[in-house]
């Protein structure tokens, strides 16, 4: 079972390797007016000091901010997953920041998101996995399946680091396979977005 377009109410996007092109180029294709909350979260050093987020809000028209516990993902903005934190979207749909052990050798872990995700915002949620270099995300883009809602994958043969979009096909989990130059318009597209 698919969600109509009227009925998504988040995305998230998860990357790792060569990741922070991929989520400017498709930021970046966004509009300002986007009508759900994005959620991201990329495998980075502890020491970020909060690049990703700033970096981000300078080349696109959506606000990004890193998020806050207790924050509301809040339609037209990208809440980004602080470095050395792992993201939760909890049960009431506010955010946790846990320091849990890494997930994946990794933390903030990709599938910890998607996966509580999935869980507040059921049918209601689309996944984007990118580039990276090993096979988080496959369970998050598993469980948002599992719970009605869709994915997409960029396309490894293009992707900086195949390893990880490769791992989610492998496993069936990828409604979509698109080439980074065209997930923004896949985005909108599945959501009933005009650009």
């Amino acid at each position: 079972m698919t969600s109509s377009p009227a009925n998504f109410r988040g995305v998230v996007i998860g990357g790792s390797a060569g990741s922070l092109d991929a989520f400017n180029t498709i930021l970046s294709g966004l509009p300002g007016d986007f009508p759900v909350p994005i959620i991201l979260v990329q495998h980075r050093a502890s020491d970020d000091n909060g690049f990703l987020a700033s970096f981000l809000d300078d080349n696109c028209k959506l606000s990004v901010s890193e998020a806050e516990p207790g924050d509301l993902a809040t339609a037209g903005c990208v809440h980004v997953a602080p470095a050395g934190y792992h993201l939760l979207v909890e049960t009431d749909g506010s955010f946790a920041l846990t320091i849990d052990p890494k997930y994946n050798y990794v933390r903030p872990a990709i599938d910890i998101l998607f996966e509580s995700a999935a869980d507040y915002y059921d049918e209601a949620l689309l996944g984007v996995l990118l580039t990276g270099g090993s096979d988080d995300g496959t369970m998050g883009l598993k469980r948002i399946k599992e719970l009605g809602g869709t994915t997409i994958v960029q396309d490894p043969e293009r992707a900086e680091a195949y390893l990880m979009p490769r791992s989610a096909i492998a496993a069936g989990v990828a409604d979509h396979v698109v080439s980074l130059d065209k997930i923004d318009k896949k985005i909108c597209d599945i959501l009933g977005v005009e650009q």
